[in-house]
């Protein structure tokens, strides 16, 4: 078996052997970042696709031969082709789905992606009633293989019961980033937030919603910091003091408390094989999902565990480089999929489009797809505009 030490090592060579993007060693553009927030978060989603909900971090790393995930993969590949959700049993989470495809986290993201291409000649405030149709042709469509989340399922029925809007949801506390894409619609951090917290209409539990606004503030200032170039550690402080949370402001320190003991190696922690799997475990209580086992919060999807869990990455693997977090996040398993989006969102913003290596562009189904669509939104579509008309 290998040490942390090999396994941390194989991440740090893959990074550099891209030549990613430092912290602070170029400049990356406002526009660069925008991009690079968007497709940060599809591209973390898709790796942990393969491993979505197998909450087994050997069987994940004995699937992939004992070695770091290099590639996309399909459901369960390498795996019997399903994953071991613990408390739902064994299945195919994403039936149909295939390498490169999203999970229902980064659809989600393509979803209000497409939902606001559509107003991109008219900015205006997000509109819950507006997306509506949207997301119900999407949800019942072919294009949507991937799983229905309870949330999801039950405020499609209060729909169809005529529940107002303005009361549609459910009290789950999982952590629902479905926002990628509003950087590039507004320019002002309370619209931003407003956006968000709209887009995971399905969800009304406060954890969830601070979650969510947490790293929708942290986005924006690392996107719009200019030539500071706030990382995101110090975006995170910032956040945590000016939302004055006491619940943010402990999650948050407790992330950074874990990301420490387990980079410290003096302590215990730091020499473990599977050091990150533990991390994430360490800091949650016991979950007794009613079903056939409890399982650890740490590595499922409520905002208890996948705040401090995404953090965690955030601050361990990326002061050098994007693709690291992904692929430690992604090893762990679990919820690793709600994790993926926020640790996607922070350090594709941070180091911008140019840290996704073209293998990972090209393999990425959405990719063509969804940057038409980026691209027609407000914040890119003026930048265009604006350096076509210099350039003449």
């Amino acid at each position: 078996m290998r040490s942390t030490t090999t396994f941390f090592l194989s991440l740090s060579s893959l990074a550099l052997s891209r030549n990613f993007s430092t912290a602070g060693a170029v400049e990356v553009g406002k526009e660069d970042r925008i991009r690079g927030a968007f497709f940060g978060s599809l591209v973390a989603d898709a790796l942990c696709l393969g491993s979505h909900y197998e909450y087994d971090a050997g069987k994940i790393k004995k699937a992939y031969n004992n070695d770091v995930i290099k590639k996309y993969m399909a459901p369960g590949e390498e795996m019997g082709g399903e994953t071991h959700g613990v408390g739902w049993g064994a299945r195919n989470y994403h039936p149909g789905t295939i390498a490169g495809d999203q999970t229902d986290y980064g659809e989600y993201n393509v979803l209000i992606l497409e939902h606001l291409a559509q107003s991109s000649d008219a900015p205006h405030p997000f509109d819950v009633e507006e997306l509506i149709p949207t997301w119900q042709e999407r949800l019942t469509s072919s294009e949507w293989k991937q799983w229905i989340c309870t949330m999801t399922k039950t405020t499609y029925q209060q729909i169809q019961q005529g529940v107002p809007v303005h009361q549609l949801g459910g009290n789950s506390n999982a952590m629902a980033l479905r926002y990628a894409s509003v950087f590039a619609y507004y320019d002002n951090e309370d619209d931003v937030v407003t956006a968000a917290l709209k887009s995971m209409f399905t969800h009304r539990e406060k954890s969830a919603q601070l979650g969510a606004e947490f790293f929708a503030r942290v986005v924006f200032r690392i996107i719009h910091s200019g030539e500071n170039n706030l990382s995101p550690r110090l975006a995170i402080d910032q956040v945590t003091k000016d939302m004055n949370e006491p619940w943010i402001t402990s999650k948050v320190a407790q992330a950074i408390a874990k990301f420490e003991e387990a980079t410290d190696e003096a302590k215990p922690l730091a020499a473990e094989e599977f050091v990150d799997d533990l991390a994430l475990t360490s800091m949650a209580r016991l979950w007794d999902v009613g079903k056939s086992e409890p399982i650890k919060v740490g590595k499922a999807s409520p905002t208890e565990g996948t705040l401090p869990g995404a953090i965690y990455f955030i601050l361990k693997y990326g002061e050098s480089d994007f693709m690291s977090a992904a692929i430690a996040n992604a090893m762990v398993g679990g919820d690793n999929a709600s994790r993926s989006i926020a640790v996607g969102m922070v350090l594709g913003a941070t180091y911008g489009l140019s840290a996704i290596p073209q293998e990972f562009k090209d393999g990425l189904n959405h990719w063509d797809h969804s940057s038409n669509l980026l691209e027609s939104l407000p914040l890119l579509s003026r930048s265009s505009l604006k350096k076509k008309e210099q350039e003449l």
